[in-house]
């Protein structure tokens, strides 16, 4: 793929984030063109594709088009996947996975439709193996059965293979491992977020670092690591490597280029503070550890606390957390309390700022007795969740009463 190439291109996001990127891209210099559930399209070079992977914060992954064909039958899409130039995305003994899906289409196997993809690949690229097929929901799964983040995949070049109506269209994946990993979360704590999430959230409440940040429940620290991130205007994929380094032909000199520029851009300190207290001292250990990882340790206040103590920095600030949801930590009967207090506590505490939270359950978040309104909507591991932000001021907690 030649510098000045462009090909069509996708960038995936959790469903309900599509205005969020759409607005990152713009802010980097891309176009957005269709906006559809679950991604946003848009049309770039290598070097544009390496600038999505590197500065989009609320992206799952970067793909590009490599072929789109009608076939109805399998001697057909032997013969078109044939025709491909698989060796612009491979070199010889790479290591390929396949992530196909049917709907609607003669072609209705997708087992046998990776076979014969995948044959059609080794025959053009000498060497090519076919690691482990790629999960269906890879771009959407967030925690194992036990609560742990699914660990990084092995670098094999994926390649996304969709069948609808007997029109297969071919996209090869830039990113490698889902940009929310961005290498800091190595500890985490209960039902953790996303690191997507919490900077899609931080973005869609307008949060620059130009006022102070509160999360009173902290766990392992994502939230307050992505504000530090942002504030210090960090690119959220400085630390890690991208699929699309590994393209043969590929310009290495402008991506070094890129990363300098991105370094170039860092503050040297968060603006205004950001502070991340827990009752758990085991999460406040985790939060420390990340954010030592992240690079940022130094821009958060850590408090082992209970929700009770609060204690905000002076003048106004958001509060932004996200509390357990009642689905997943505990039940919803156990945690009204919490949500009560968490409003009594803004309204004693917190007057003239923004409070926001994650909430899956209305009868819970109602408990805080806060206007909320809905900012965004989207899933979190697994679990429908909705970004609620209110306003503060003083007179609420007569009304409250």
């Amino acid at each position: 793929m030649t510098a000045t190439k462009r090909r069509e291109c996708y960038v995936v996001v959790a469903p309900g984030l599509e205005e969020i990127v759409s607005a990152e891209m713009r802010g980097i210099g891309l176009k957005p063109l269709a906006s559809e559930p679950g991604g946003v399209s848009f049309q770039g070079t290598d070097a544009q594709l390496f600038t999505a992977n590197l500065h989009l914060r609320s992206a799952s992954r970067v793909i590009a088009r490599v072929t789109e064909f009608r076939a109805t039958a399998f001697h057909e899409l032997e013969t078109r996947c044939g025709g491909v130039p698989w060796e612009e995305f491979l070199e010889k003994g790479s290591a390929i996975r396949l992530r196909v899906t049917c709907h609607k289409s003669r072609l209705y196997h997708s087992d046998a439709v990776a076979q014969r993809v995948s044959g059609a690949i080794a025959k053009r690229v000498r060497g090519v193996t076919a690691a482990r097929s790629a999960r269906a929901d890879d771009d959407v799964k967030d925690v194992d059965e036990e609560g742990k983040e699914p660990g990084p995949l092995n670098p094999a070049q994926l390649f996304v293979v969709r069948f609808t109506r007997d029109i297969c269209t071919i996209s090869a994946d830039s990113s490698g491992d889902l940009l929310h990993r961005r290498g800091y979360r190595k500890a985490t704590a209960k039902a953790p977020l996303r690191e997507t999430l919490a900077a899609a959230s931080l973005l869609a409440l307008g949060w620059d670092g130009s006022q102070p940040l509160l999360d009173p429940m902290c766990g392992a620290g994502t939230i307050a690591i992505e504000a530090a991130l942002i504030a210090r205007r960090i690119a959220p994929g400085i630390n890690r490597a991208f699929a699309c380094e590994r393209w043969p032909g590929v310009n290495a000199s402008a991506f070094r280029t890129a990363r300098e520029a991105a370094r170039e851009q860092e503050l040297p300190k968060v603006p205004s503070p950001i502070v991340a207290a827990d009752r758990d001292g085991g999460a406040i250990t985790a939060a420390r550890a990340n954010a030592e990882r992240a690079g940022v340790a130094p821009d958060i206040i850590y408090g082992n606390r209970a929700l009770s103590a609060l204690d905000a920095p002076p003048g106004s600030g958001l509060l932004l957390t996200n509390p357990p949801y009642g689905a997943r930590v505990g039940e919803s009967k156990d945690l009204r309390n919490l949500y009560a207090q968490l409003g009594n506590v803004a309204r004693a505490k917190l007057d003239g700022w923004t409070v926001a939270l994650l909430s899956a359950d209305r009868a819970l978040d109602s408990q805080a007795k806060l206007p909320f309104e809905e900012v965004l909507k989207f899933r979190n591991g697994g679990i429908a969740v909705r970004l609620l932000s209110a306003r503060v001021d003083r007179s609420q907690r007569s009304r409250a009463r």
